[in-house]
């Protein structure tokens, strides 16, 4: 009987040093333990962003040729106007962007190609502030959607590095646009 409780604790034993193994390998592959590992924002379009209050506007040039609208909730409009930094948490953000099309009906009325609209979309990305959720990346959580479908997450990899330039204003690059 004693030999049989020995011959279980030993194989108990081999149990917890082969999982203990397992772990501090796979921690050392991946070069990275949990705390450090690249967030998942796993962020969904929220009801309703469609509605939200314009910030801003712009066309991007060069390879991008877009419009791009970006959007607001009552959070994000609050702090635009109060001149809050940084943004409180709840705050979201959502731009949509647009090629940019020469519009030949408002053409023809003007005579020469001068009116451009909003053509085919291209996606939709989505900021959420939670200071304690993200606060590896500042913050802020990012998505991307295309035809209302979530990009892959190697793609949001790369949206916290691309903001960080803009620090000082809390890793926005848009400025709330002033009355005509």
């Amino acid at each position: 009987m004693e030999h049989q409780q020995r011959a279980r604790m030993a194989l108990l034993s081999l149990a917890v040093i082969t999982i203990a193994g397992i772990c501090v390998f796979t921690i050392s592959v991946s070069g990275h333990s949990e705390d450090q590992a690249a967030p998942s924002f796993d962020l969904t379009l929220p009801g309703g962003y469609r509605d939200w209050k314009l910030i801003s506007v712009a066309h991007e040039a060069g390879n991008l040729n877009d419009f791009r609208a970006v959007l607001g909730n009552d959070a994000a409009i609050k702090a635009y106007r109060e001149g809050t930094l940084p943004f409180p948490d709840g705050t979201m953000i959502v731009r949509l962007a647009w090629k940019y099309t020469a519009s030949e009906e408002n053409n023809k009325v003007f005579g020469h190609e001068q009116s451009f609209v909003a053509g085919a979309p291209i996606n939709v990305q989505l900021m959420v502030k939670d200071s304690k959720k993200y606060a590896s990346t500042g913050g802020w959580g990012f998505g991307q959607f295309k035809e209302g479908k979530p990009d892959t997450t190697a793609q949001l990899k790369t949206c916290f590095p691309c903001h960080e330039p803009a620090q000082a204003n809390d890793l926005l690059f848009t400025h709330y646009a002033p009355n005509p």
